[in-house]
């Protein structure tokens, strides 16, 4: 069977569990005194407009604003572009490398013209 709070409590125990430290075993300790649970506490916060004290030591969070469908597609093209310009750049590199290896094998077939084989060579063109 499922325990029913009246709000009083509920906000009386956000309020005791915001006022414990939050290193430490006070809060878990109150939790296993009133057979509560820590989920609880959050839900109870988040549906009866109860605010979370801020903590002096961690920075609120940012939330972004929500993007317009115009601006997800801009940033979807964006990633696009910078996708296509690193395999743009890579076949670039792949084209030098494989025109620098072009010219070395001709070198190499130009000077195999220019010595004569020798007479035990079995090899002739």
């Amino acid at each position: 069977m499922y325990r029913r709070y009246e709000p009083d409590f509920k906000r009386r125990m956000v309020a005791q569990y915001d006022a414990l430290p939050v290193k430490g075993d006070e809060r878990g300790s109150m939790l296993r005194r009133e057979g509560l649970r820590r989920n609880q506490i959050w839900e109870w916060r988040k549906n009866h407009g109860v605010t979370r004290p801020a903590d002096p030591g961690r920075l609120p969070k940012k939330r972004e604003p929500k993007r317009t469908p115009e601006q997800i597609e801009l940033a979807r093209r964006d990633a696009k572009i910078l996708k296509l310009e690193a395999e743009l750049k890579r076949t670039r590199l792949a084209l030098e490398i494989t025109g620098k290896a072009h010219e070395l094998l001709e070198l190499l077939a130009e000077s195999s013209d220019i010595e004569k084989p020798s007479a035990r060579s079995s090899w002739q063109p």
